[in-house]
Formats: C-alpha cells, sequence, structure tokens
C-alpha cells in the first residue's frame, strides 16, 4: 500500500505547518532578556524586510520565509516573503480594501471587498561593509493593476553598543508609491524627459509597464529600526515617502488619508523565535495592527526517530538456499527502507531490485542494507549490488564491497566510512534466474486534498476539502494500468457564480472551464489509463500512455527523456493527441467544438506537445537551482515557451515559480496578460519524526486562464528519474 504525497494547496497555508518546528540558529530571544541580541531584519506593513510603510536596503538570511498580516483603517494584507536568494528578496501579497466592493454587480460579488494581488522583488546591489551601507534596488507591485506600485533605492547601515542596543539607519530615494510626497526632484528627470512623469498604470492585472519604472514624483524616506537591550522588543521610527493622495481608497471610495504628519512609529515584539506581533501609529492618524509568522527554509528539521541499524552478527546462512528471504525482505524494507522486488546472484555477487521509499540520503541507506545483507548472506558472498528502479525502470546500481564493509563495521581502521565500501555503476538487465521475487502488482492508497483559492470576486477564500483514491496494478513488467478518482467532502464552491471568462475571451475552454468538473460533482474520475514504461540503453527512457489523462483531457502520447548519471543537465520531449472530456459524462469527450454550448468553444481534437530543456547552474550566485525550459504547442493551440525556475534550500525545501509566453495576445488571453504560478515542496521529513524520503507539493496559481497551459500527465520521467541525478531526493545538509 502506498500514500501518494502530493497535496495541492496555496504556497502560503504550508507556513502553518512548518513555523512552529522552525528554529533561527542565531537568535535567543529568551536566554536572556537583557542580553545584546543579534540583529535580525523585520518585515514590514507590505511584506518583505523594511520598516512600516517603507523598504530597506536590508535582506535577509537565505531561506527566511514570512506570512505577515496588518490590518488598519483602510487595508488588510496578507503577505508571503522569502529570501530566495542571497541577493533577492520576493514578496507575494493579497490587498483587502476596506471601503470598496470588488465590483459594482452585487448579484456576482456582493458584498466581498476588492482585493488586489501584488509582487515585489527587491535586489541587494553590494553587501555592508566596514565603512559601506547594504544597498538594494526594488519595485513593489511590479505587475497589474498597481495600487502599490513603485521602485526605490535605500541605503542601511548599521550601528551597534553593548549597553543601548542596535540602530539600522536607512536613507532612500522611491518612486511611485514610495514618491508621492516630492519632497525631492528626480535626479533622473535631468537624464531624460520621459522620467519627469509617471504615465497612467494600464490597469491590466497580471501586465508589467515598464515605462512607468523610476519615473514621475520622487520622494527622500528613511528611519531607524531600533533593538533595544530588551531583546524581545524593538522600535521604529520612519519618514514616509508617500503623501496618500493616489491611494485606491482616496481616488476610488472617496476616503479621505490625508497625513497628518509624514512620521510613523511602530514597535514590534517577539513572543518567540517564529512568532511576533507589531503595533503602528502611521500618518498621525492611524493604528496598524499586525502579526508574523517566520521560519527558514534552510534550517527546518524535526527530530528524527529511527530504529537502530542492527550490529555486525554471526548467525548468516551458509548457503544461498539457507537464506530467509522473506526475513531478509522486510528487514531491509524497515531498517533501509527498501522495499525488494526480487533477488539474483552471479560471479559470488548479490544483486537486490528494490525501490527506496524511506531515505534521502542513499549512504545512510546503503549503510543500513549493507548490514542486514551482511546478517543474513553466506560470508563467501564477496559482494551486495543494489539496483533502484522506478516503475520497473533500473535507475542506479551501487556495488558493495562485503569484506570493506565487514572492515567498517568492525572498526578496523581509523574514521571508517560507508563511502570506502561503495561504488555506483550503471544498472545492467538480469537475464538470470532470480533467487526471490515479490514484486506486488496493486498498489493503493488514500489522501486528503485540500483545494484553495484567495482573492476571487465572489468571496476572498474558496476552498475544497476531498479525498483522492489512488490505485495501479501491473499487467505486465513494463505495462501498467493506473486510475484515480476524487470524492469531495466539504466545499464552498456555491460561492463560485460566473461560467465564462469576465472579460469576454473566446479561447479554447482547456482550464476556465475547469469548474464544470468539479464543482457540479461530488465525486469524479481523475485518471485511468495505461501506460508503458521502456529503457534503452544507460541513459534513454521512455513512457507511452493512453486513456483519460486527467479531469479534463483524454488522449494518447508519449515522452522521452534522456538524463545521464550525476549530470547537472537533461533533455526530453512529448507529444500527445487528446480530446477534451465531457463534464457531465463519466467516459464521454467532445465530438465538436460546440459541444458544450454555442458560445463556448471546446477541445474536441489536439495536440500538443513539448521540447524540455532541464539545467542546474554551476554559478555561485545560483547554487542549488534548476532550470527547465518547454518549448511547443499548449493545450489552448497556442504556440510558445514556459520557464520553469526552483531553487533548493539546505534542508530539501524546493521553492519555484513559472511563466509562460506565448503567440497568444494579451487581449486574446484576457486578465492577467500571461499565466504564472508559484510552488512549494515541502520533504515530510522535515516535518515529520520518521524518515522518509516523499513530498508533498503546494502549488499557487493567482489566475486561471486558459493560455499557456500543459497537461497535466499522471506521471514525469524527470521525476522518475530523479536518483540517476538528485534533485527531489537530495539529502539534507546540515
Amino acid at each position: 500500500m502506498f500514500l501518494r504525497s502530493f497535496i495541492y494547496l496555496p504556497l502560503g497555508c504550508c507556513l502553518l505547518t512548518v513555523a512552529t518546528l522552525s528554529h533561527a540558529e542565531d537568535v535567543h530571544y529568551f536566554s536572556a532578556p537583557f542580553q545584546s541580541s543579534i540583529f535580525t531584519p523585520s518585515q514590514s506593513d507590505f511584506g518583505g524586510v523594511g520598516l512600516l510603510q517603507m523598504p530597506t536596503g536590508r535582506m535577509a538570511e537565505e531561506g527566511a520565509f514570512s506570512f505577515s498580516y496588518n490590518n488598519n483603517h483602510e487595508y488588510q494584507f496578507y503577505a508571503l516573503s522569502l529570501q530566495l536568494l542571497p541577493w533577492l528578496e520576493s514578496t507575494a501579497r493579497y490587498t483587502q480594501v476596506e471601503d470598496v466592493l470588488y465590483s459594482d454587480s452585487e448579484s456576482f460579488s456582493g458584498n466581498t471587498k476588492y482585493t488586489d494581488k501584488g509582487l515585489d522583488v527587491k535586489i541587494r546591489l553590494w553587501e555592508e561593509s566596514l565603512k559601506l551601507p547594504e544597498v538594494s534596488i526594488g519595485l513593489r507591485d511590479l505587475g497589474g493593476t498597481g495600487l502599490f506600485d513603485g521602485e526605490f533605492l535605500a541605503a542601511t547601515k548599521r550601528f551597534s553598543s553593548e549597553d543601548f542596543g542596535t540602530f539600522d539607519f536607512t536613507l532612500g530615494l522611491g518612486w511611485g508609491y514610495f514618491g508621492e510626497r516630492a519632497n525631492i526632484n528626480s535626479p533622473l528627470c535631468d537624464i531624460a524627459q520621459r522620467y519627469c512623469e509617471r504615465i497612467p498604470n494600464s490597469g491590466g492585472t497580471g501586465t508589467i509597464d515598464y515605462n512607468r519604472w523610476f519615473t514621475g514624483k520622487t520622494a527622500l524616506f528613511g528611519g531607524i529600526e531600533y533593538q533595544t537591550p530588551y531583546a524581545p522588543l524593538r522600535l521604529k521610527l520612519e519618514y514616509d515617502g508617500n503623501d496618500y493622495s493616489e491611494d485606491f481608497p482616496v481616488t476610488r471610495g472617496g476616503v479621505n488619508m490625508t497625513p497628518k504628519t509624514p512620521w510613523n512609529i511602530g514597535a514590534i515584539y517577539a513572543v518567540n523565535d517564529s512568532f511576533n506581533v507589531r503595533l503602528n501609529y502611521e500618518r498621525g492618524t492611524t493604528l496598524t495592527f499586525g502579526l508574523t509568522l517566520s521560519t527558514n527554509f534552510s534550517t527546518i528539521n524535526s527530530p528524527s526517530l529511527d530504529n537502530e541499524a542492527p550490529s555486525l552478527g554471526s548467525q548468516q546462512a551458509t548457503t544461498l538456499d539457507g537464506v530467509d528471504w522473506k526475513k531478509l525482505d522486510n528487514e531491509l524494507n524497515q531498517v533501509a527502507g527498501y522495499k525488494m522486488d526480487a533477488a539474483y546472484e552471479e560471479a559470488n555477487t548479490v544483486s537486490i531490485i528494490a525501490q527506496q521509499n524511506k531515505y534521502r540520503d542513499r549512504e545512510i541507506a546503503t549503510e543500513r542494507a549493507a548490514a542486514v545483507l551482511a546478517n543474513h548472506l553466506p560470508n563467501d558472498i564477496q559482494s551486495y549490488e543494489i539496483i533502484e528502479q522506478e516503475k520497473n525502470l533500473l535507475l542506479k546500481s551501487t556495488e558493495i564491497s562485503a569484506q570493506d564493509y565487514k572492515a567498517i563495521a568492525n572498526v578496523e581502521y581509523i574514521n571508517p566510512s560507508i563511502k570506502d565500501a561503495i561504488r555506483d555503476t550503471s544498472p545492467t538487465k538480469i537475464h538470470s534466474d532470480p533467487l526471490y521475487e515479490n514484486m506486488e502488482p496493486l498498489q493503493y492508497g488514500f489522501a486528503p486534498r485540500l483545494t484553495q483559492s484567495v482573492g476571487t470576486p465572489e468571496s476572498f477564500y474558496v476552498y475544497s476539502l476531498s479525498v483522492d483514491g489512488d490505485a495501479s496494478y501491473w499487467l505486465t513488467p513494463n505495462l501498467e494500468l493506473s486510475g484515480a478518482a476524487t470524492l469531495n467532502v466539504l466545499d464552498n464552491l456555491d460561492k463560485l457564480n460566473f461560467t465564462t471568462p469576465p472579460d469576454g475571451t473566446s479561447n479554447y475552454r482547456v482550464r476556465t472551464l475547469v469548474r464544470a468538473y468539479v464543482d457540479n460533482n461530488d465525486a469524479y474520475m481523475s485518471n485511468l489509463q495505461l501506460t508503458w514504461f521502456q529503457k534503452y540503453g544507460q541513459n534513454w527512457y521512455q513512457q507511452i500512455y493512453g486513456g483519460y489523462l486527467e479531469t479534463m483531457f483524454a488522449g494518447v502520447g508519449t515522452e522521452v527523456l534522456y538524463r545521464q548519471p550525476n549530470s547537472n543537465w537533461a533533455i526530453g520531449a512529448d507529444i500527445n493527441a487528446i480530446s477534451q472530456r465531457d463534464p457531465n459524462s463519466v467516459f464521454g469527450v467532445f465530438a465538436d467544438d460546440k459541444d458544450y454550448s454555442t458560445d463556448t468553444k471546446v477541445l474536441a481534437r489536439g495536440t500538443t506537445g513539448h521540447l524540455s530543456i532541464y539545467y542546474q547552474p554551476q554559478w555561485s550566485f545560483l547554487e542549488d537551482t534548476l532550470f527547465r525550459l518547454d518549448v511547443g504547442r499548449f493545450l489552448a493551440a497556442d504556440e510558445g515557451i514556459q520557464i520553469d525556475f526552483s531553487k533548493q534550500y539546505k534542508s530539501g525545501v524546493i521553492v519555484g515559480a513559472y511563466a509562460s509566453k506565448t503567440n497568444m495576445s494579451a487581449e486574446d488571453f484576457g486578465e492577467g496578460s500571461f499565466t504564472k504560478g508559484f510552488y512549494l515542496s515541502i520533504p515530510f521529513d522535515t516535518v515529520y519524526l520518521k524518515p522518509t524520503n516523499t513530498r508533498a507539493k503546494f502549488g499557487w496559481l493567482p489566475l486561471t486562464r486558459d493560455g499557456g497551459r500543459t497537461l497535466d500527465k499522471r506521471n514525469s520521467l524527470f521525476e522518475l528519474t530523479d536518483v540517476v541525478s538528485p534533485w527531489y531526493q537530495r539529502p539534507a545538509r546540515n
């Protein structure tokens, strides 16, 4: 039995899971309240390291992740901030405007408050030194409606005293939202006339108005963040570069936000290392209350409760016929995480074909496996071979010298290591008869699934709690029959009331029609397919599949992948002939593009496929990152590229973002202009008390549109072959 571990949730939800299990290595608030504290940057009202309303030049530690909530009379801010790289901070934010409704149509959005999505980035230009400040440049709300769009250059310098605490001084120059006070002439206006005036925002959600950057009114801003000698308490004083005359509640809701003073003050109290609360008094008129939950993706870890590895014994079988293979199989699974499918013997080498289901760190798994094998197999066996497989594809072979392992187990020399006894080889198919076989053709499992959407016009929060059932059966060693179904348990999907995109686009409804598949059905089949898996030579892999490939599409297709062992690149391609499924039928598909309705175009027949390139840079400023480039045809018959960038932290947590740009125009695409999304992949062993190599994946797609969308295939060869050149299975690095 198995449990599928990919659970799709918005990016922010995982924080409540990991925050209470994390710790900050350098901050110890409560060991002695009045000792000198190590200064760590704090979040602004908008999310991201900053003062109150204004940013600073400061960066957090790499991997620092925060969820912030701030509330005042005019706004509620929900922000997720991640120090993606040492020099790059990213922030995603939802804002509810208190005095403005989402739309004028009560039948559509009711009393739902206006909600805005924003994305900020900040780039460090240089680090702080003895004489120089830390300097960063940044963009707030860089795409879309631009409620808070602005640009800044900020410098921050720190001064510390054993007796009086730490003072962090910031001076910045801002444009847009940061520069409305216009207390200085723009230095860029002297360079070119176009920088003197800020053109109106296009208002298109998801669009990026490059021409507005660093233009228009300009203001100096600044302030001080003071870490008091009492470690949990810090204070902030800020000179605001915004006069609030162009804020959305003023221009749209007629609210008076005129400041009585440009000075804002605030206090932060750290309840513990992962949670703080704040109270600010801003504009001389407004109280702001907020809280922040934080963790660090590089250092999160949970104490592991593992069973002990067996010591080297002396009760081995004298011949292979005397081995209790069933007992050996069970011990390998429990002790080393290897579920054995078969065992062979050739030339005094016993080869085990197995799947690893417990350890990301294969050295730990190999050493434990060697201990089990050494205690069961006859002493005349010279070596053990562990051949890892996924979907019956032979991926990696590790050969263990029996003599060298026993020397390690008996500590016959100084600093013994399992590395001394192993070597990686290319796995080859074994043609001799097996000593033992225990492949289980049937596998099945159940998993909860929470699907959420934030910031929709009909309701700020929409959710669906369901149970996913999954099963597979091997008809032959290469051919698998698999299926998946979903049962809705609890939801508020009835709040979703639009049936056609509100912007009137007329593309194939390949994703915006998804509500018809999941909202109106308490149970639905998301997958039923046959898949043939094959390996050619040492480095070529293929799958051929056909059936009901996902919730919305049926079809046939194939994928091939070339991937060398321990290589930082791979290349693959897939091609698929597809037909859109009829949401009112379990097995039916559309025969004509107008079968759903006369004013809705569905994809009755079509093709989709991509050439895919995977590359892990070896550059120091992009350590532990993966680029994926897909070029080809997408579901809505549009053609173009999709770029996926992901970063892996020391704990194994992966954060990624992707964007598609195709020949579909922004007008045809509709709201959002192009597809973009974010995801978070968390190894369960960072939050679970027992070792496991499974992961949970959380995804966030700000808008569901039809352009630049890909087929949601059941299997990915890049993921299946991960152990060949580990990315998802990389061990944690402490």
